[in-house]
């Protein structure tokens, strides 16, 4: 949990979708990544959490930078290289020629150097000779002989250059390596406080967001995270040296060069943005058509039987086509002016190669630079729009990774419940004696939900909640299981304000059966045994026989060893029931909470379940959300609500005698008249 989160316990607004949650929306995956609201904020954000590793990321610039110098500097090794290998072989030519000008028979005493014979040599034979051989020939000695490629100095050269690319590469290994630790560490650390903060965020939360969206920071976002981060913190550095090195070394060449390959970076600026900024739009509507196609195909297959009964294979082809069409057109505008930029690049590069090539030789032929170093200025003008292109991409990765951590961010700083403040203690065992004094809560403030509500439940009763839609029968349950806490008023458990217990001390009071089911992945064993996780397999079987679930997880391929799928599409609704039922068996809690908890199961299923909940239910306190009021006729106590109200209380015979709002409700579900859909 971030230090500086708010504590808070009300939902910003709106009604909860309850223990059920909302729309189609909770199944969907975020949407891509906008640029961030706050790009510094989450910048200096994102380096309070790089503190840590401030020392290593010290440690990874300074690989880095060495790294790319040493990778700056071989291509003018490589340049010296073909400079001895010209000048060798044209100093030997020059040399035949100067030493046939002489007269037969010239000895040369020791010590004769190429400026001693230049200078009596006619002017017409001097002349004759290039200005640079002459400036290499004065040095040599041409008392010794024939003057040849100096290939001990080229060994030299070489096995520098070999040490250098080795030395550079073991550089950037490194500082990658280094860098990938951080980020690595950096993706654990917010993986593991966003675990912690769902653990401490209000239910309220995730009735108002998107479950997809939830997952989409979790995986999408952390993920985007790290990988952007290690591959751009490192871009960033070797792409600024390089960019300097590269004009540095381009410089000490010749700045005559310098000025000619530098006349193309506008030119390759000005087509970039310019391709960038008419490709930019085709591609938002691309991601916007695919989004639409691929909404429509996951809808025409999850509601293909409602598609085909009602004949709408016309008008989804037609949407399909409309989409489809749309995909393409921009899909192909999209990639078209993309693919314009390789080419439009290589076409400028290649412009500044031709003006550096005849600029260049113009230069070699009057003697003001060599042959290796054109070899080695055209290197580096290979490599000079990398950096270049390389900088312009991670300012794009840097604001998609901003932005992704901005909403990482805002998720770690979101509202959690109120600290536990317990201060008593549950008396041994628990009765189950529950009493609601004069309760009042609402999800958004001056919008009382429940209001003066009092109720007092005996141990071992058998509760039943009913009441039209928004009436607040989930409510209750949700502020007994402290889901929510109350804004006035009082709920005890024998005697114990339940708001001074501790959250996990109440919710273990509860076994809970709902009417929408919940299994993860993992065996059938494992998803009985969930609220009680050191249970054997006999007392895992006993709770199945008991729910009637037994026979059919028999029948299964591995029994109760048998993996539910991530969906636990492999088994029907009614068998997920029945499971979620004997999970609640084998919990033993003292209370339980039954939301229509046979709603799934056939009717002859439905009365064995029955049988098994009356006995699951003896000498426990029980409190049912009733659907179908045929479901409660034995209750203890039926509580009618109504507008947050209970406006009747009473067993069923009582209630039907009194003629009131419930024998409405009764006596509706056995007409044609509208049943209430709570």
């Amino acid at each position: 949990m971030r230090p500086d989160a708010p504590n808070q316990n009300k939902p910003a607004a709106g009604p909860p979708a309850g223990f059920r949650g909302g729309g189609p929306a909770r199944g969907m995956m975020g949407g891509p990544v906008q640029k961030p609201k706050n790009f510094k904020k989450t910048l200096a954000t994102i380096g309070r959490y790089l503190t840590p590793y401030k020392f290593k990321l010290i440690i990874v610039v300074i690989f880095a930078v060495i790294s790319t110098v040493f990778m700056i500097v071989s291509p003018r090794i490589l340049g010296n290289v073909t400079n001895d290998i010209v000048n060798g072989y044209v100093n030997g030519q020059t040399y035949d020629r100067v030493i046939a000008s002489l007269p037969k028979g010239t000895t040369l005493p020791p010590g004769t150097t190429g400026e001693m014979i230049l200078d009596h040599l006619p002017a017409d034979q001097k002349a004759k000779i290039p200005a640079q051989q002459q400036q290499n020939l004065k040095s040599i000695d041409f008392s010794k002989g024939r003057p040849d490629i100096d290939y001990s100095a080229i060994m030299v050269l070489g096995l520098w250059l070999i040490g250098l690319y080795l030395i550079s590469s073991l550089f950037s290994y490194l500082q990658g390596w280094i860098m990938t630790s951080i980020t690595q560490n950096l993706v654990y650390r917010l993986r593991r406080e966003i675990s912690e903060k769902i653990n401490h965020m209000t239910l309220a939360y995730f009735d108002h967001h998107p479950y997809g969206e939830v997952i989409s920071r979790v995986t999408n976002d952390i993920d985007t995270i790290g990988q952007s981060l290690n591959q751009s913190a490192t871009q960033i550095i070797t792409s600024v040296v390089t960019l300097i090195g590269i004009i540095i070394m381009m410089l000490t060449i010749s700045w005559e060069l310098t000025l000619v390959a530098l006349i193309v970076v506008p030119l390759s600026f000005g087509f970039t943005f310019f391709i960038v900024k008419r490709s930019q739009g085709y591609f938002v509507g691309q991601q916007r058509s695919l989004g639409e196609l691929d909404g429509h195909v996951e809808e025409m297959f999850s509601g293909h039987i409602a598609m085909r009964t009602y004949s709408g294979e016309a008008q989804s082809i037609k949407t399909f086509s409309k989409s489809n069409q749309d995909l393409y057109n921009n899909g192909w505008k999209a990639q078209f002016m993309s693919g314009l930029m390789m080419p439009i690049m290589q076409f400028i590069s290649n412009l500044g190669l031709v003006g550096v090539a005849v600029t260049g030789g113009w230069l070699a032929i009057n003697g003001r630079i060599g042959i290796g170093d054109i070899q080695a200025f055209i290197q580096y003008m290979n490599q000079f729009t990398q950096p270049i292109l390389q900088t312009a991409g991670v300012a794009n990765v840097m604001q998609v990774t901003v932005a992704a951590a901005e909403r990482v961010f805002e998720f770690l700083d979101e509202s959690e419940e109120v600290p536990d403040n317990v201060t008593e203690t549950l008396p041994m065992p628990v009765k189950g004696a529950v009493r609601f004094e004069d309760v009042n809560f609402s999800y958004v403030a001056d919008k009382p939900i429940i209001q003066n509500f009092s109720a007092t439940i005996k141990p071992g009763q058998n509760i039943a909640i009913v009441g039209p839609t928004g009436a607040g029968k989930t409510t209750i349950v949700n502020l007994l299981m402290r889901f929510y806490d109350i804004d006035s008023g009082k709920i005890e458990i024998d005697g114990v304000d339940s708001g001074k217990l501790s959250r996990a001390q109440v919710r273990q009071l509860f076994g809970m059966v709902l009417q929408d089911t919940w299994l993860f992945n993992g065996t059938i064993a494992d998803n009985i045994a969930y609220g009680k996780k050191h249970a054997t397999k006999d007392e895992i079987i006993a709770a199945a026989k008991s729910a009637h679930a037994d026979h059919f997880i028999q029948t299964l391929p591995k029994g109760y060893d048998t993996v539910l799928g991530e969906e636990t599409d492999n088994i029907s609704a009614g068998e997920k029931q029945l499971l979620t039922i004997a999970r609640a068996m084998l919990a033993d809690a003292p209370m339980l909470i039954l939301d229509e908890a046979t709603s799934s199961v056939d009717t002859r299923t439905e009365v064995l379940i029955q049988k098994a909940m009356e006995r699951l239910t003896q000498n426990r306190t029980s409190f049912v959300i009733a659907h179908r009021l045929s479901t409660i006729r034995k209750a203890d106590l039926i509580l009618v609500m109504k507008s947050g109200n209970i406006i009747e209380q009473g067993t069923h015979d009582q209630l039907i005698k009194a003629d009131g709002f419930y024998s409405s409700l009764y006596s509706s579900q056995f007409t044609d008249a509208d049943q209430p859909d709570s």
